[in-house]
């Protein structure tokens, strides 16, 4: 069934390349873009200009969409951006379900981060809480676990493949292996584009294994 559906961090590596899959699918989308980057949402997209640390400044434009899609994020993480985390990742996410919780969001999509892991403790701590924020607003919602997304300028940990491989083979390494697994943007899209699609009730986790059962 087709939905209306409002994206943040639309203009953002996944963002541009989920939003023409879910036009292509037949859902109706509004992208959130600040001033002077609405040219970067493609043909097709209702483009609300606003600001995603400020749910005032897009707020009366979610009114009448079904479904919530919240994409923004520091992009490459890393450990010297942990102050970066609290002021973009938790402060743009709280927005968001706040603004969703007072429109009546039916579905609320979230990228958080495979956990627990053995590294990046802020950033995966920043995304824990927001999963906490998520569940406790009583939103229905979709969230997705990856670890790291491969695709174009994305391409280093190809080189971990062969460590991948062979902690599956080991039953005490083979979880962690499965949980903190690749997936390939493409992949990626898929699996949001087709959780956008559906209904959920209560909460639903998509871990790397079940993303890639997802997309296919």
């Amino acid at each position: 069934m087709p939905r209306r559906i409002f994206v943040t961090g639309g203009t953002g590596y996944v963002g541009s390349r989920l939003i023409p899959l879910l036009i292509e699918r037949g859902h109706q989308v509004t992208a959130l873009a600040r001033p002077g980057s609405e040219k970067k949402i493609g043909a097709g997209c209702t483009i609300c200009i606003g600001n995603a640390l400020s749910g005032e400044s897009y707020r009366a434009q979610v009114a009448g969409h079904d479904t919530f899609i919240h994409l923004v994020g520091v992009s490459h993480p890393s450990p010297a951006k942990v102050r970066e985390f609290t002021e973009i990742d938790l402060k743009s996410a709280q927005e968001a379900i706040r603004v969703a919780s007072q429109a009546g969001i039916r579905h609320f999509i979230y990228v958080s981060v495979a956990q627990p892991a053995p590294v990046m403790k802020a950033y995966v701590g920043v995304r824990a809480e927001c999963e906490r924020l998520l569940g406790a607003s009583g939103l229905p919602a979709t969230i997705l676990r990856p670890w790291y997304i491969l695709g174009p300028g994305h391409r280093w940990p190809i080189l971990l493949k062969p460590f991948y491989a062979a902690a599956g083979l080991i039953p005490a390494l083979r979880e962690g292996a499965q949980r903190l697994g690749l997936v390939s943007v493409d992949q990626f899209v898929r699996a949001l584009a087709s959780a956008a699609g559906e209904q959920v009730s209560g909460v639903r986790i998509l871990g790397v294994p079940e993303i890639r059962r997802f997309a296919s």
